[in-house]
């Protein structure tokens, strides 16, 4: 689960992790309203930052025609009329793909004077089990850039789970960064906050990009989180109500909170061939082996390993509102999952669809003999196969056709 930006803050805050001043509004005069206020304290760029789960908003565009959800302003008219712009239009970024993203809340916050940019990330590495700071002096531009063009400007720093972040690491990165003096100890503040809130809030990933020395009154450097993005393990949201309540449902996929709601892993793509298989190394080679043939996958779709009838009927259901969808390839292996459930689930949703495409269905393993006979005897019309790449062929075939 993603959350927006001020939430994102809001958590971090709460972490003790300084931030330039901010508050959320969700008409252009509030907005109006918060700028003039932070300019009578004393600031002097005020920064309008729209709001959507997404990244690249700076460099976006507006289905209206304005460029830019992120904008900086000298006065609060400036703020008033770039709010009216973003509020209750969509933007486009690279990230939100051509259907984009409505904005419907802003941030605006203080712009303070920027006198370096650094990048500072907390996330899980897999291949060792254990959490990792991710830190550069390259901040402002996306990590992937920097891994590709300079990796060796990639600060990582490994954390034993079951003691945390430990001060020696803290300062490790901060001398990392070419932090001295006193910004040593802000970072070490700061650093500690970021895994703290990584870890009480169960995230994937708390990014901070980017991460920034500012210039304070008095001459004084002060380090800053200017921007935060906050990503949350949804098999661990249970434990957080608090969190779940920040969901924004307006931001999410119609038909990826529909799979939700019956614990399915769908995430919609721009492809005609539907997948819905058991497994996310198998949907993924199923959507491989599929480009392979010269198709494009509609969607990824896990329906786990223990799909019940009535999960398997949603999935197929969910697969088929999608418009763009032109055939349906089923690929199942059978291991803990009974393949006469898949089967079943199958045909009942499709005995109920008015929608008649092609069905390529591959089923192996478990009580395999008996879903082929739900399938023989349902009256309606599967293309059979006995192989993903046979059937990743027949689907490609078929759709074209």
């Amino acid at each position: 689960m993603n959350l927006h930006e001020y939430q994102a803050r809001q958590l971090l805050g709460q972490a003790g992790v300084a931030q330039p001043a901010w508050e959320l509004c969700v008409t252009a005069d509030s907005a109006r309203d918060i700028a003039a206020q932070f300019l009578a304290d004393g600031a002097r760029l005020i920064a309008v930052k729209a709001q959507i789960h997404a990244g690249g908003r700076g460099r976006g565009a507006f289905k209206n025609g304005f460029q830019g959800g992120v904008k900086l302003c000298k006065t609060a008219q400036d703020v008033y009329d770039n709010a009216r712009a973003m509020l209750g239009n969509v933007l486009v970024t690279r990230q939100t793909g051509p259907e984009g993203r409505l904005v419907s809340k802003l941030m605006i916050t203080v712009a303070p004077d920027i006198r370096k940019e650094l990048y500072l990330a907390v996330l899980l590495d897999r291949s060792a089990s254990r959490p990792v700071v991710m830190a550069s002096t390259e901040g402002g531009v996306d990590i992937e850039e920097v891994a590709a063009r300079t990796p060796d400007k990639i600060i990582r720093e490994s954390v034993d789970p079951a003691i945390g972040l430990m001060p020696f690491q803290a300062r490790k990165i901060a001398v990392a960064l070419g932090l001295r003096g006193d910004l040593v100890a802000q970072a070490l503040r700061l650093l500690l906050g970021v895994y703290s809130t990584w870890w009480e809030c169960d995230a994937t990933l708390v990014e901070i990009n980017p991460l920034c020395v500012v210039g304070a009154p008095g001459g004084k450097e002060v380090l800053m989180a200017l921007d935060a993005k906050l990503s949350l393990d949804d098999n661990a949201l249970y434990r957080h109500p608090e969190l779940q309540a920040m969901r924004d449902l307006a931001q999410e996929a119609p038909l990826e909170i529909e799979a939700s709601k019956f614990n399915l892993s769908y995430i919609k793509l721009d492809g005609n061939i539907a997948c819905l298989v058991n497994g996310a190394g198998l949907a993924m080679a199923t959507m491989d082996v599929i480009s392979h043939y010269g198709g494009r996958p509609a969607n990824f779709l896990d329906i786990g390993g223990g799909a019940s009838r009535e999960q398997v009927a949603a999935a197929f259901k969910i697969v088929l509102r999608d418009p763009s969808v032109k055939g349906i390839l089923v690929n199942i292996f059978g291991g803990i999952m009974d393949c006469d459930v898949i089967a079943t689930g199958i045909v009942a949703a499709a005995k109920e669809t008015p929608r008649k495409l092609p069905i390529v269905v591959r089923l192996e393993g478990n009580n395999i003999e008996a879903a082929r006979k739900t399938l023989d005897e349902s009256g309606l019309t599967f293309i059979r196969s006995d192989s993903m790449d046979d059937a990743a062929q027949k689907m490609v075939r078929a759709v074209v056709n």
